[in-house]
């Protein structure tokens, strides 16, 4: 069968190579920021740059397990990568905010939370995947036993305030924007009831 051959050539793929092809993104941003391709507002383009290939990581993190048992594709070797690529684009969607936008001046951005709330739900969500990153290794695996798939759940709560960050931050929401809700929901809906939306 053709997904048999593609999960078997999957298998023979090294680990490091999608590490490399996710900075691929973060080398196109800096291409433009070099060749002045991110428009009027540099600052906010690459804020809102990195924050969407973060979400890209993210919900490509939670579509890894439905794959694999609705369509057969066994991706779960590089879950950890994804979900530490997506945590990286996370982080630098918030240095991009504290360092550019915000000049490192912790008033200012303190002033900056207060007028755009919003600001708080991306950052809660950063906060919680800090302890998934941190635990994204063989040695946390075996020393946490069943309580790392515990503390792996936090996932969940940080997509769906990532998600919550990223709308709400439209003031008007687009037609991308519910995509973008949609397939978080759908996602966050399989992870949470696998089975049924299978017998389903």
């Amino acid at each position: 069968m053709l997904l048999d051959r593609l999960n078997r050539t999957l298998r023979r793929v090294p680990g490091w190579t999608v590490y490399l092809a996710g900075l691929l993104p973060l080398a196109w941003i800096v291409w433009l920021m070099l060749t002045g391709g991110l428009g009027v507002d540099p600052v906010r383009e690459i804020e809102h740059r990195l924050g969407k290939i973060a979400l890209w990581f993210l919900l490509g993190g939670l579509a890894i397990t439905p794959l694999r048992r609705l369509a057969g594709l066994n991706l779960l070797r590089f879950r950890r990568a994804v979900g530490l690529l997506g945590f990286f684009y996370v982080a630098l969607h918030l240095v991009a905010w504290l360092w550019l936008d915000m000049g490192l001046l912790w008033s200012q951005a303190a002033v900056d939370l207060v007028k755009r709330p919003y600001l708080l739900f991306g950052i809660t969500a950063f906060v919680l995947l800090i302890p998934l990153a941190l635990t994204s290794n063989d040695a946390a695996v075996r020393r946490l036993g069943p309580g790392w798939r515990r503390l792996h759940r936090l996932v969940y709560p940080a997509v769906g305030l990532g998600m919550v960050h990223y709308l709400w931050q439209m003031k008007v929401i687009t037609g991308e924007g519910w995509i973008w809700a949609g397939a978080a929901t759908a996602l966050l809906v399989l992870r949470f009831r696998p089975r049924r939306v299978m017998q389903g």
